[in-house]
């Protein structure tokens, strides 16, 4: 498929870029100009099937056209007024995402990070309200929940934390799937336990079926407020539209972005009507937060994910592309493991992952890392079973180049 546009090559954006913006990204590969589906095209033509998403964001697809439509007819009425007002996407929004989870209120920002912020600033305020002060947060070993520096002590991962000591105080970290672990650290400082329903970023690690629930004993044995980071689980990744749904618990506080917006930037912290009166008029906000146009696309999102089952079609082409994984593994001893639930799927190598994943973009089909030696397939919930056969052959070539 090609596509005439007046475009600059790869090599002139590269250039640009690297004189004019701050290296945080490293050596980029590609000058991404458009996209559609599953697909993505270069500024040289050059096409590829995408299986990262943005990592995890473009659940519909790039492009989809209700979001399409729906960006264009708001950019055409309100792109922004002031939290001091009331807007109709941001009201309908809310009131869908209630309608469809455990949450009684939702506070809207622009990212992940900023979710968690607003959950971890809620979570100590809440206590704070009630006249016992309960600072201390307990998250993972291993997890990952932003770049903000209250989301960054929150990630259980020095690697992302050095350098911008003296991090902020309150937080201790507990291993992953281990309830004793976390029950003894239960102690009556903590106020709040934050936990990925699957570890993403720390390599799609999968926990035991009742650690959920377990946690959920734990915080109420003790008194404590539950929050589900589900910024990369949400909005069905996992065969469900939360991940939380799998284990037959709720939270207390929930955060989201990622897919919430396809990629307009949106981030949400939903909880119950208790848990919000933490937060009072002023005590907490965002200038762009749940704005009209980024409300309205993450709106045309939840309404096309419930109305056409999305979440139920990533389950069932999830539950494919694992089973095919599984048979790579049989005949790869260089896979060490196949693990994920929906889409949302890491292949284990027991060498670096990276050589693989750039032998694969060469036969283009883009993919990600999730730590060292993790192959990392976050799709669009919407990607086939013949695109999921392209994606398994070509990770088997990459596998026997190895």
């Amino acid at each position: 498929m090609t596509h005439e546009t007046e475009t600059m090559e790869s090599a002139a954006i590269k250039l640009m870029a690297q004189a004019h913006i701050v290296n945080t990204y490293g050596d980029r590969s590609l000058a991404i100009v458009r996209g559609e589906g599953a697909t993505l095209w270069d500024a040289d033509g050059h096409e590829y099937l995408d299986f990262f998403a943005g990592i995890a964001v473009a659940s519909l697809g790039h492009c989809h056209p209700a979001v399409t439509r729906a960006l264009q007819e708001q950019a055409a009425t309100l792109l922004h007024v002031s939290n001091l007002y009331y807007t109709e996407p941001q009201a309908l929004l809310a009131k869908m995402l209630c309608e469809n989870s455990f949450a009684q209120k939702w506070f809207f920002c622009n990212s992940g990070a900023e979710a968690i912020e607003a959950a971890i600033k809620l979570a100590r305020r809440y206590w704070v309200q009630q006249k016992t002060p309960k600072p201390t947060i307990i998250s993972a070993e291993h997890s990952f929940h932003g770049r903000t520096l209250g989301a960054l002590k929150a990630t259980g991962q020095p690697k992302y934390q050095a350098g911008f000591e003296p991090m902020i105080e309150g937080f201790k970290y507990v291993p992953y799937d281990d309830i004793p672990a976390l029950q003894k650290a239960l102690t009556p400082d903590v106020g709040a336990v934050l936990l990925e329903p699957l570890q993403g970023e720390g390599g799609v690690r999968v926990p035991s079926p009742n650690y959920l629930r377990e946690a959920r004993r734990a915080c109420d044995t003790m008194g404590v407020l539950l929050i589900l980071d589900e910024v990369q689980t949400g909005m069905g990744r996992t065969g469900k539209l939360f991940a939380y749904e799998h284990t037959g618990i709720t939270p207390d506080i929930i955060t989201l972005a990622k897919a919430l917006g396809n990629g307009v930037p949106i981030g949400a912290m939903g909880c119950t009507d208790k848990v919000a009166s933490g937060f009072s008029v002023g005590s907490h906000a965002s200038t762009f937060g749940g704005n009209p146009l980024s409300t309205a696309a993450a709106l045309a999102v939840v309404t096309t994910m419930v109305e056409t089952g999305l979440p139920q079609q990533a389950a069932a082409t999830g539950e494919y592309f694992l089973s095919k994984l599984r048979a790579l593994k049989a005949k790869h001893k260089i896979i060490a493991d196949v693990r994920g639930i929906g889409l949302m799927l890491g292949v284990e190598l027991t060498t670096p992952a990276g050589p693989a994943i750039g032998r694969m973009l060469t036969a283009g089909v883009i993919c990600g890392p999730a730590g060292p030696n993790v192959i990392r397939f976050v799709p669009p919930l919407i990607v086939t079973r013949q695109q999921v056969d392209r994606v398994v052959a070509t990770l088997d070539a990459a596998l026997q180049e190895a």
